[in-house]
């Protein structure tokens, strides 16, 4: 019983260090980083109400996440701080639940949650699906 505890443990440890390698290459716009802890057929997708109140789901290419990061202006400072991690571990499959809020150039710009889906290839870790929401409202810094 405690190795198998231990050993959930760590696993959750491994999952935590691949989610941090991806905002640390978000943040420092290393997309060889980045490219290192996604899977080659990732699937990005964000949830979010309109002006109008009407819930939206976009689907975008890995590719234009990987360009945007890739080409952001020296002038921006992207800075997305994750406030908790809830991971669960099944076998080689994992979950990491991280709400965040959003910081451009060092002003509040929105909050949300990251619903990280991870597959264990092997000996590491890798992201297979990212899904986020964002939102101006009930962030608790209003």
């Amino acid at each position: 019983m405690t190795s198998t505890l231990y050993g959930q443990e760590n696993e959750k440890n491994s999952v935590k260090a691949t989610v941090d390698t991806f905002f640390e290459a978000f943040h420092k716009g290393d997309t060889v980083l980045l490219k290192s802890v996604m899977a080659d057929k990732i699937r990005l997708q964000t949830a979010y109400r309109d002006k109008e109140g009407k819930d939206v789901l976009v689907t975008d290419e890995p590719q234009k996440l990987i360009d945007a990061i890739a080409n952001r202006p020296a002038d921006q400072k992207w800075d997305e701080r994750l406030l908790e991690y809830n991971i669960q571990v099944d076998g080689n499959m994992a979950n990491a639940w991280t709400p965040y809020e959003f910081w451009f150039n060092d002003k509040f710009s929105h909050c949300g949650v990251n619903s990280f889906q991870l597959f264990k290839d092997g000996e590491h870790w890798k992201i297979i699906y990212l899904m986020d929401t964002r939102r101006r409202n009930g962030c608790g810094n209003e």
